[in-house]
């Protein structure tokens, strides 16, 4: 039966209570953020990229991602909205200098800052740890704090001294809440884009019809006025010298063209030697049959 032998049990021992919800260990949230790759979750390595959803990535995961979009991943959803290269910016990164990399502890035998970041801010100097917001810039690509941008307002880069404005801000690793922002100005900015288009393929497409209603009159016209012209220029001729005359007249000038076109250049007086000998019809180009070369094997089997 139980509870002999001097045994005292305890109330949690006999009565189950409702059970205890599991909290996120915070640290481990953190890290999983801001040091390691959304996608791959790997850790993040340069060239670093980011979305407009303020995620970060490594940017070869992202490629392979693009490159096979079929392959099963297991956070396939947190690249759902990225369409291309055009929809993430690499940034522009600074290192931190207390950053040792893996080799800090390698030993275990001293203390491990788990919130030490590889980058920094370079205005404040804050580490980007998830401590501290973080934004990036989409004109440019460079990364501050929060605290940098409210502090210190200006509409040229600190960094790279690029223009830029309050729309191209976008948080790093933001709330649910800025991630729902970010999304709804990422979908106007894409319907605005496919207005555009639209809008360009119609007037080009009402473009073409008149410049094919341009190109298929005006042959009309010249042909017409072409016509009339030697009808006019036949009756002057005609009116002038007689049936016979005309036709001769048209003879002669025919002929004459015919001449000036087939007229040689090697025949041309006004001509120098030196520019005539500049083509093949020169007597010094052709060649005799003394002066041609015989078939010769570039490889002989002869020894």
């Amino acid at each position: 039966m139980g509870c002999d032998g001097g045994t005292i049990p305890k109330r949690h021992e006999l009565v189950k209570g409702p059970k205890k919800v599991e909290k996120v260990d915070k640290n481990a949230e953190l890290a999983a953020k801001w040091k390691y790759c959304a996608l791959s979750q790997e850790k993040l390595r340069r060239p670093i990229v980011a979305c407009e959803l303020g995620r970060l990535y490594n940017k070869d995961a992202i490629i392979e991602y693009l490159l096979d979009k079929s392959a099963e991943r297991p956070n396939a959803e947190a690249v759902a909205h990225i369409r291309g290269t055009r929809d993430i910016k690499e940034l522009n990164l600074t290192d931190n200098p207390e950053w040792e990399g893996e080799r800090r502890n390698a030993k275990g035998d001293r203390y491990e800052d788990i919130h030490c970041g590889m980058f920094i801010c370079p205005v404040v100097g804050l580490e980007m740890n998830g401590k501290h917001r973080f934004c990036y810039l989409q004109t440019c690509g460079c990364v501050f704090s929060d605290r940098a941008l409210k502090e210190v307002k200006t509409e040229i880069c600190h960094k790279c001294g690029d223009p830029f404005k309050d729309e191209d801000i976008i948080a790093l690793n933001g709330t649910k809440e800025e991630v729902d922002k970010l999304r709804e100005k990422m979908e106007e900015k894409r319907a605005k884009a496919k207005t555009k288009k639209s809008k360009k393929s119609k007037a080009a497409e009402a473009m073409l019809p008149s410049e094919s209603k341009d190109g298929t009159e005006s042959p009309s016209s010249d042909a017409a006025g072409t016509h009339s012209l030697q009808n006019g220029g036949d009756s002057s001729q005609s009116s002038v010298a007689g049936p016979s005359g005309s036709s001769s007249s048209s003879k002669g000038t025919k002929s004459s063209s015919a001449a000036a076109t087939k007229r040689s250049i090697q025949d041309m007086e006004e001509k120098s030697e030196a520019f005539k000998s500049l083509f093949t019809t020169h007597s010094s180009a052709k060649r005799t049959k003394e002066q041609t070369s015989n078939w010769v094997t570039h490889t002989p089997y002869h020894f």
